[in-house]
């Protein structure tokens, strides 16, 4: 007799792709109120941080001040912040050490003069040494920087706009900002910064993020309408009036549709009943939401069809 071996080759069940362990974490359920309220957490915001995420980490911290911010952030990465001390009371407000991060006292008449005469233009686009890290820094991923208004953010954008340009001579660099002025202000400060260096300036685009997002859908899609204010708040008013038994009034339903239905681009009822409505202050339990969506849903109906066919994005 001669033994055969015959192979037999068995299908394996398919195995789904294992989701990450701490994406549905509460990330600051074990922190307590207090540490939360001395990182600068304003008292109104401690349930929404207690529930936050990994997925929705990054918008709750849109909505709390820069310091808490900057702290939730920190604690989210493994760090420890810095806790914000008792307010410091001095009889000079210069010798505050906020003022003493934002202001300089001028020492002598000459030194005025000297900063007064200096060409504007370049104190437009002037990069405080500090700020130089930022620029330069090469990043592992995305970055976020942060600070109060006039600490110079926009400056930093600009110069490390330039930074990745230079370092990176075969690639365009985009810097995109909210708003079509402020994207022509912008250009105008990358022009002075780079007036020596127009090869440079070449491969840099500076458009606001509207005009980027239409500039893909036409070329990727075609011609784009948009429905205005007045038109997404006339439909929404018809679809409430057809939707009988509820108490929302039309500020409320226009509010929730811009700053949640179409601000998170929802398409059906599960995600509209699953989304964390951050910043809203009214809760809303499953009941009341599946009535919204009734009203919703019919917008969306509306600005699908062939007469109207429209982004439901106001413009």
């Amino acid at each position: 007799m001669k033994e055969v071996i015959v192979s037999v080759y068995l299908q394996a069940e398919p195995v789904a792709a294992p989701k990450p362990a701490d994406e549905g974490r509460h990330i600051f359920a074990d922190t307590s109120d207090d540490e939360l309220l001395g990182y600068g957490v304003p008292a109104e915001w401690l349930n929404d941080v207690k529930k936050a995420t990994a997925n929705t980490l990054l918008a709750l911290v849109d909505h709390v001040p820069g310091e808490a911010a900057e702290a939730l952030l920190e604690l989210a990465t493994g760090g420890k912040p810095r806790v914000i001390p008792p307010p410091i009371v001095v009889a000079n407000p210069f010798d505050h050490p906020d003022a003493q991060r934002r202001f300089r006292v001028m020492a002598s008449v000459e030194e005025l003069e000297r900063a007064l005469n200096f060409p504007w233009e370049k104190w437009t686009i002037f990069l405080h040494p500090e700020q130089r890290q930022w620029v330069q820094r090469d990043y592992t991923g995305p970055a976020r920087v942060s600070g109060s208004a006039g600490t110079g953010k926009t400056i930093v954008a600009l110069h490390r706009a330039a930074h990745l340009a230079r370092t990176h001579p075969d690639a365009r660099v985009l810097l995109t900002t909210f708003s079509d002025a402020l994207a022509n202000a912008l250009q105008t400060k990358l022009n002075r910064l780079l007036g020596k260096e127009p090869r440079l300036a070449e491969r840099m685009d500076v458009h606001s993020i509207n005009a980027i997002g239409l500039r893909l859908y036409r070329g990727r899609v075609g011609q784009a309408t948009f429905a205005s204010r007045e038109m997404i708040r006339q439909l929404v008013k018809e679809a409430a009036s057809s939707v009988s038994g509820h108490k929302f009034g039309l500020h409320f339903l226009l509010t929730e549709w811009e700053e949640v239905v179409d601000a998170w681009q929802l398409e059906n009822w599960e995600g509209y009943r699953d989304v964390v409505r951050l910043g809203r202050k009214t809760r809303l339990p499953e009941a009341q939401r599946a009535v919204l969506w009734s009203i919703f849903e019919s917008v969306r109906v509306e600005l699908s069809t062939p007469e109207t066919r429209c982004i439901g994005g106001p413009e």
